[in-house]
């Protein structure tokens, strides 16, 4: 039995199914990145900063100014999600 290798035959949902997710499964134990855990840990963080955009506009601020503060917030989102998915502080706890 072969394994799909093209992008549509992923696409289509015909490779292996996926692992269910275990939070307290080790770090390091697939030896690849943690994609899932990193968005579900990471997730709140960035829901916070949209709420707080959306505050903003609705209590009639002028956009350019609710929008200032998502660069920032999109920022520290993405830098906590490769923080997270490449167990770069693992050596450290």
């Amino acid at each position: 039995m072969t394994t799909p290798t093209s992008a549509e035959d992923r696409a289509e949902g015909a490779g292996p199914p996926d692992e269910e997710f275990d939070p307290n499964a080790p770090l390091g134990e697939s030896g690849s990145r943690n994609r899932k855990r990193a968005a579900l840990a990471v997730a709140p963080f960035l829901l916070i900063g949209l709420g707080n955009v959306v505050l903003l506009l609705g209590w009639g601020i002028e956009p350019l100014w609710a929008f200032a503060i998502l660069p920032p917030i999109l920022f520290c989102t993405v830098l906590a999600y490769i923080v997270f998915s490449t167990d770069f502080l693992d050596d450290r706890t």
